[in-house]
């Protein structure tokens, strides 16, 4: 079994270069996961938290289970919702999606099932 020629005569690595230098190639990528992963992430989660956070009374909204109502009620983790005449039910306040009309503001995850 022989040795290509250009892989035999691959240059040594310099033995007076920093350590810190191979390091950097990870810390590129890494700075780039954050930035293209981790950012986005956070600030949707902070857009939802607001969104959720400024819900009032009166807000036409669609739940992520697809139901339309009017929020009659705001407790700290529920709401509570008009989606007929004389007809209210408790959601959680994280299952409200969006305001009707606009797009949803939570995304529902797509499960693998």
């Amino acid at each position: 079994m022989s040795v290509p020629s250009s892989l035999a005569m691959a240059a040594p690595a310099d033995p007076n270069a920093s350590p810190w230098l191979s390091l950097l190639p990870f810390v590129v990528i890494l700075g780039i996961f954050y930035a293209m992963v981790l950012l986005p992430m956070k600030r949707r989660q902070q857009k939802v938290a607001n969104f959720q956070g400024g819900l009032k009374l009166g807000d036409k909204v669609i739940t992520t289970g697809g139901m339309y109502g009017t929020i009659t009620r705001l407790g700290e983790q529920h709401v509570q919702l008009q989606i007929a005449p004389n007809v209210r039910i408790d959601v959680a306040r994280a299952a409200v999606g969006g305001y009707q009309g606009q797009d949803p503001v939570v995304v529902a995850e797509q499960g693998n099932a």
